[in-house]
């Protein structure tokens, strides 16, 4: 399996979008950490809903994104949670 780069993300961002874009983030996470994750937004609407048994919470964001480094930039941020999963 190759080896998964943030240039390559970078590069895949910017041949599908074009910046400013609005980006769509999606995240599912413990819902005892979900604040964290929405800390990364700050100022922008951001939508949870919990699993059936309440244990993890997803959380979606749609945010216009300056760069693909803007975009970046979130996900490092957002893989120091602990059991952090993005979609």
């Amino acid at each position: 399996m190759q080896k998964f780069t943030s240039e390559d993300f970078k590069e895949k961002l910017e041949s599908t979008l074009n910046f400013p874009a609005l980006y769509m983030f999606k995240f599912i996470v413990e819902e005892e950490k979900q604040d964290e994750v929405k800390k990364l937004f700050p100022g922008h609407d951001v939508k949870s809903k919990a699993s059936s048994k309440g244990k993890y919470v997803s959380i979606t964001a749609q945010v216009m994104m300056p760069s693909s480094d803007s975009i970046i930039k979130i996900y490092l941020e957002a893989s120091k949670i602990e059991g952090i999963i993005a979609l």
